[in-house]
């Protein structure tokens, strides 16, 4: 439930008596004199979902959206007609799960703390992300998304872009953009720090860290996190749901990949920075068109839109009429949407056009090792995971020779030396690519195995065909 208290001129209290009397709304008047002018404060309670409504029927009617006016949570109301307000706007056929424009707008601002602490949380959050990275530690990598506070300043752009409001959209992104520069630059400096002084082992090899490996290959799955997490915001945050645990999505979608562009430059891998890169500014791109779709769809719009009853206030920063005395958008308004939206536009072009590449070369990879597998001789290997080093390509290229990593299980008395060179060929022959093929096998040995090759008379135990609890990788590279 909401509590609006306005104020209004004393010459347009039987307006706004009218008006709420329509909506058998309940409602309180005295007389306000702080400023020595003859005016009336108005107050009643509403639903949530009626605030927009009862609001924009009286800023046809009243100068209300020009004086004070405040809309306040409250737990619970006892009045005449509250029960058949929420009948009407809960569960009857008013029902709408979206707030009012100017509690959206102000909610969006709340999210985003004060400066110092917005950039010291982004900070700790990235450089817990970084150890989690190079720990291959999900649990870790988890706990950093929750303290990330990047989900104030991804919707306080998308609100400022759906109202047209330039100072909330600037905002939103300035303060996106230098945390998450500060993320990179904290995680490519702890990274350094951490490899110089011997803390992990120098031969380490960041491609081969599970959860590094899953933030450097961008692909159509990785954009379904920014995507989700954009739209599950924008939900959350019009329908007045608490956005705590959405937060927690768009910081997986952002931080993880942050501080894997770090490690990349640390650790000198192009391929691992610029794929991290990729990922991140694409999932940054996905939250925000996501986001300001959903807003959208839920019929939020700037004030002086077409068919929009607030095109007729007489605040000129709201509106602009056409000779004809129809409302449209100010230029000054509308430019820097436009601008945003091509900026948008150009980043998704260059980088879909190097995910597209990459999902192609993976589904040719895939493709290529499964006919192998299919092959006389292989029937009895199991694969587990292939995994695609990302290029850049086709508009750089990070690396001369791409590699593939192919993990298969087999048994442990079996032996297939030349499958390396079958991939290999075949990769390349698919790919048109120049590739460098490594193939891990895991052993595996089953009770039964043991049962058929026990003597006679022997003891067996543990039947089953349970796999045996230790695990031998072979590498070969082609």
């Amino acid at each position: 439930m909401r509590l609006i208290r306005t104020l209004v001129p004393s010459s347009e209290v039987s307006a706004v008596r009218s008006v709420l009397d329509e909506h058998d709304i309940d409602y309180v008047i005295f007389e306000e004199d702080s400023e020595g002018s003859e005016a009336m404060v108005v107050e009643f309670p509403l639903p949530t979902q009626g605030v927009e409504t009862v609001l924009d029927d009286l800023r046809e009617t009243t100068s209300v959206e020009d004086t004070y006016t405040v809309v306040a949570s409250v737990e619970s109301v006892f009045s005449e007609h509250d029960d058949e307000l929420e009948e009407r706007f809960i569960t009857g056929s008013e029902e709408d799960d979206s707030i009012a424009t100017e509690e959206i707008r102000s909610t969006a601002l709340d999210l985003t703390p004060s400066p110092v602490t917005y950039y010291a949380m982004t900070l700790l959050s990235v450089l817990v992300a970084t150890a989690g990275l190079l720990l291959d530690s999900p649990a870790i990598v988890v706990g950093s998304m929750v303290i990330a506070p990047l989900v104030g300043s991804s919707l306080t752009a998308s609100v400022g872009t759906v109202l047209l409001d330039r100072e909330m959209m600037v905002e939103g992104f300035r303060t996106q953009l230098f945390g998450l520069l500060l993320a990179v630059a904290g995680a490519t400096v702890f990274s350094v720090g951490l490899k110089s002084a011997a803390f992990l082992p120098p031969a380490l090899d960041v491609t081969t860290t599970q959860q590094i490996s899953q933030r450097i290959s961008p692909g159509l799955l990785s954009l379904t996190v920014g995507l989700c997490a954009g739209a599950a915001g924008a939900f959350g945050l019009a329908t007045g749901v608490s956005v705590t645990l959405v937060g927690v999505m768009v910081a997986a979608a952002l931080i993880p990949a942050a501080a894997a562009v770090g490690v990349g430059i640390a650790w000198g891998v192009p391929a691992v920075a610029l794929g991290a890169f990729v990922l991140l500014v694409l999932n940054v791109v996905s939250i925000h068109v996501s986001g300001v779709t959903v807003l959208w769809y839920l019929g939020y719009r700037p004030a002086g839109w077409p068919g929009d009853g607030r095109a007729e206030s007489d605040d000129p920063g709201t509106r602009d009429l056409l000779a004809d005395g129809a409302p449209s958008m100010s230029r000054e308004r509308l430019l820097p949407v436009a601008v945003v939206a091509v900026v948008l536009l150009a980043v998704v072009a260059l980088c879909g056009a190097v995910v597209a590449a990459h999902v192609g070369f993976e589904q040719s990879v895939n493709q290529a090792v499964g006919e192998t597998l299919e092959e006389p001789g292989y029937e009895e290997l199991e694969l587990v995971v292939v995994q695609t080093q990302f290029d850049g390509q086709p508009l750089v290229s990070v690396v001369d020779e791409q590699q593939v990593t192919v993990v298969v299980t087999r048994d442990a008395d079996r032996r297939y030396p030349d499958l390396h060179e079958r991939l290999d060929a075949r990769v390349e022959a698919q790919t048109g690519r120049d590739v460098s093929v490594v193939v891990q096998f895991v052993e595996r040995q089953s009770a039964s195995d043991r049962l058929a090759s026990a003597p006679d008379g022997a003891k067996t135990y543990g039947l089953g065909s349970a796999m045996v609890g230790r695990a031998q990788h072979v590498s070969l590279r082609g």
